[in-house]
Order: structure tokens, then C-alpha cells, then sequence
């Protein structure tokens, strides 16, 4: 499949997060997230905002969903939503209410395998339930606890082949990457490339001449884009 650009609206104004994503469309971005903090502070508000403004741009609701799945597809795909996020952490049962919710309503799936003791299999486990595509991630608090103990910080690259080669679903990447690193993502089979948002542009690799924000984004963006076609899963399918 072709690469996707995704940026997560981190955000916990709406005004910010509209600001935020038209610059974002402009610069090439394919798809907005509804970040967490943006879910928290804003609710169905926001994401039917977002879907105002943005009428024909995916949208995805990260709710990290861990019960009373079903309502929480209906009420988000309902006001806009095209994608939620359910985590492997959840009872089989609400990936499952997660799962037909998003048959009914129109929505897609992306299992998150944040937390699971195998994180390899909890992707074989998401897949297998019905996503549509895997999440990778090595959370916040996870990440600058390890870090904090004095030991290598994780990243979702570590194992990130190895979830590739487990699934024949998309695989997106989550947690502390750099934007080379996040750029670097389609190499390695994973073609649903996030960056985050608020921004943080490296100056020695993107920030443009006059600092402008959304010319160094669509810099990201071609260079994300131009990888073509990725192959995507076990048997390395094209689609």
C-alpha cells in the first residue's frame, strides 16, 4: 500500500487542534487523529469539529477503548469518526463489540498492542479478532520509566519487523520515534507513518531556511510519500 501520513492532534484546544490540522492538510498529510488529550478535553465536540472542517479527510478517534466498545464506535463514527482505537488490553469480547461496531457503523478498526507481555502476539491477537490494522506502541509513561531506571529507553523499532512479519494487517509505529525514525518506518513494512502534534521539527534535517513550519512539513510528507508502494505483512502483500 502506499504510504500514509497521519498526524495525532495532541491537543487539548479545538481551535489549536483546527489551526494545527489545516496546516497539516495543506502540507500533504493524509489522515487526522483525534489524539487522546483532544478526546479528553473535547469529546464528540471535537471530532464533529474536525469533521466540519475536514469533509473528506479521515479521522482518527484514538480512544483507547477498554470497555463498552460497541457505543463508544457507534457514538464516535456517528460524529465523524472514519478510525478507532481499541487495546489488546481489553477483554476479548470488547475488541469483538469494537470490531462489528465498526462493521455497522463504517468504521475502521486499529488494535493497539500497547502493555500486552508479547507484543508480537498481541498483534497476531488484534488481527485475528477482526482490526483492520495494528498499532505498535511503547508508551509515555513506559518509555521514561524504563529510561528513568537508568536503563536503554525502548522504542517501537525494536521489535517493529518482527510485528510486520506476524500479521498481514498495516502496522503503524507509535511511541517517543524520532522524525527520521518515523520517516524510516515504510522501510521496515510499517506504512501508517504518525507524527505528532504539537510539532517538533529537527533543525539540522528539516527545518527549512525561514523556519516555516508547514513547508518543512510537506518536506515530510514527499519524502514519506515517495517510498511508493509498501509491502505490507507476512506474505508481503501489495495493497
Amino acid at each position: 500500500m502506499k504510504p500514509i501520513v497521519q498526524i495525532s492532534l495532541d491537543l487539548t484546544n479545538i481551535d489549536e487542534a483546527l489551526e494545527t490540522a489545516a496546516l497539516a492538510v495543506r502540507a500533504g498529510v493524509d489522515w487526522l487523529e483525534a489524539g487522546t488529550p483532544l478526546i479528553l478535553a473535547e469529546g464528540l465536540h471535537g471530532v464533529r469539529k474536525l469533521r466540519e472542517a475536514f469533509p473528506n479527510i479521515p479521522i482518527v478517534a484514538d480512544l483507547k477503548t477498554m470497555d463498552g466498545g460497541y457505543l463508544e464506535v457507534e457514538m464516535m463514527g456517528k460524529a465523524g469518526a472514519t478510525h478507532v482505537v481499541v487495546m489488546v488490553r481489553a477483554h476479548e469480547e470488547t475488541i469483538k463489540c469494537v470490531v462489528n461496531a465498526g462493521r455497522d457503523f463504517g468504521v475502521k478498526v486499529m488494535g493497539d498492542n500497547l502493555g500486552h507481555p508479547d507484543m508480537v502476539e498481541g498483534a497476531k491477537i488484534l488481527e485475528d479478532l477482526g482490526c483492520d490494522y495494528v498499532i505498535h506502541h511503547i508508551g509515555y509513561d513506559e518509555r521514561r520509566g524504563i529510561a528513568a531506571q537508568g536503563k536503554r529507553m525502548p522504542s517501537p523499532l525494536d521489535q517493529l519487523r518482527e510485528v510486520v512479519s506476524a500479521v498481514n494487517i498495516p502496522v503503524q509505529a507509535v511511541g517517543g520515534l524520532s522524525l527520521e525514525q518515523a520517516i524510516r518506518c515504510p522501510e521496515y513494512g510499517a506504512p501508517l507513518v504518525v507524527l505528532g502534534a504539537p510539532l517538533t521539527i529537527d533543525a539540522d534535517a528539516f527545518k527549512t531556511a525561514t523556519g516555516d513550519l508547514e513547508a518543512s512539513l510537506r518536506m515530510i510528507c514527499e519524502k514519506i510519500h515517495a517510498y511508493g508502494d509498501v509491502a505490507v505483512g507476512k506474505n508481503g502483500i501489495k495493497i
